[in-house]
This record gives structure tokens, C-alpha cells and sequence, in this order.
């Protein structure tokens, strides 16, 4: 049995993806609970969604731990 629970975005609903959650953690504050799916997040920071992609493959290629 898997010990990752699920998590959803705080907005909308979504199931998220663990880079979703890394990247709330990342934009938000790392010891937050609520987490934003990538659109959500995207309209939060009035960025659009392309942008939040592009910064998830830069911190991975960076090595920040929150993304692995």
C-alpha cells in the first residue's frame, strides 16, 4: 500500500500532481498544506500556465529537492 496521499487544489478541485504541489510549496511557502493545481496557481500570480511549466523543468534541472 502507497503511503503518498492525495491531494487536491484548494480552488478547484483537481487532483494534483506531486510537481504541483512542489511548486505550491516552491511559490508559497514550503511548509503549506493547501496546494494549488498549475492553472490555479498560474492565476494567482497572474502568469499563465506556460510559465509555471517552464519553472517546474528549471528547478528540476536545478536540483531543488521539493521537485524529485
Amino acid at each position: 500500500m502507497s503511503d503518498l496521499r492525495k491531494e487536491y487544489c484548494r480552488k478547484c478541485g483537481t487532483l494534483l500532481m506531486q510537481d504541483e504541489i512542489a511548486m505550491t510549496k516552491k511559490l508559497i511557502n514550503r511548509g503549506t498544506t493547501i496546494y494549488y493545481c498549475t492553472n490555479c496557481l498560474a492565476e494567482t500570480f497572474d502568469v499563465r500556465r506556460e510559465d509555471i511549466e517552464e519553472k517546474i523543468v528549471y528547478y528540476k534541472c536545478m536540483g531543488c529537492t521539493l521537485f524529485q
